[in-house]
């Protein structure tokens, strides 16, 4: 079964979204005028319409009709775990880069492993670990997300246990783990690109659909990982830059 009408003119809509032809802030055609030129009722048309404002190009004014979305100016987050020895949080310090108050709001929780954060920490499924849950802000606004998952088998009974409650709160997992003798020597990270959940989209005020980032990052010491978590990042907000030491010998 093909796509239903809406979404194939949502598609090609889209499309001229994308390449210019309805630049930022330009209103649409009306729904009437978008029935006529795709030979559909305007009932059909709304919905193509409504699927775009969903997914987050374009914006309903009550009274005035519906205008493509003004992308924001896209920022930079510095991916180098390196930096956080320096102390203090890494993210706040790229905010603060770029003349923004960085600052997130954070929840744990001990839960039993999944197995795909399991196989990623070397543990059982099923092993306890302390989850906690991020959503980072830029001035107020959010930036971006993070789930952390850290082995209760290290942590348990430190002053580090919790990452956003005790002596060590808020600052970065290399300056924590180093804390109880966890000395991280290098951390791997994936970036894959998918659409939002919904929650994700609700979290980060996004339009469902919305194309993400998720950055799979694992922290590891000599011997064993001991933090892994899964970074959410818009698409059309954000760039990664990757800060990578050369060893000169």
């Amino acid at each position: 079964m093909g796509r239903p009408t809406y979404q194939r003119i949502a598609d090609t809509l889209r499309k001229r979204i994308i390449t210019g032809d309805y630049g930022p802030g330009e209103r649409l055609p009306s729904r009437q005028a978008l029935a006529s030129e795709f030979g559909v009722g305007p009932r059909v048309a709304a919905d193509a319409v409504q699927q775009l404002v969903a997914e987050g190009y374009v914006v309903a004014r009550t009274g005035s009709g519906t205008y493509v979305r003004a992308k924001p100016p896209v920022r930079r987050l510095t991916r180098s775990w390196y930096r956080e020895s320096r102390g203090g949080s890494p993210f706040q310090a790229d905010m603060a880069a770029q003349a923004m108050r960085g600052g997130w709001e954070a929840t744990s929780e001990t839960v039993p492993a999944p197995e795909a954060i399991a196989d990623r920490l070397a543990t059982e499924t099923g092993t306890e670990v302390m989850r906690t849950r991020y959503t980072f802000t830029g001035d107020g606004e959010p930036v971006m997300l993070s789930t952390s998952y850290e082995p209760l088998d290290i942590t348990r009974g430190t002053a580090v246990v919790l990452p956003e409650d005790g002596p060590h709160a808020g600052r970065g997992v290399v300056e924590r783990m180093r804390e109880i003798g966890q000395r991280i020597v290098h951390a791997a990270e994936i970036v894959t690109a998918r659409p939002a959940s919904d929650d994700e989209a609700d979290r980060l005020r996004l339009g469902r659909g919305t194309v993400v980032m998720v950055i799979q990052r694992t922290y590891y010491t000599q011997d064993h990982p001991v933090e892994t978590a899964n970074i959410v990042v818009p698409t059309d907000r954000y760039e990664l830059a990757y800060m990578i030491p050369v060893d000169q010998g």
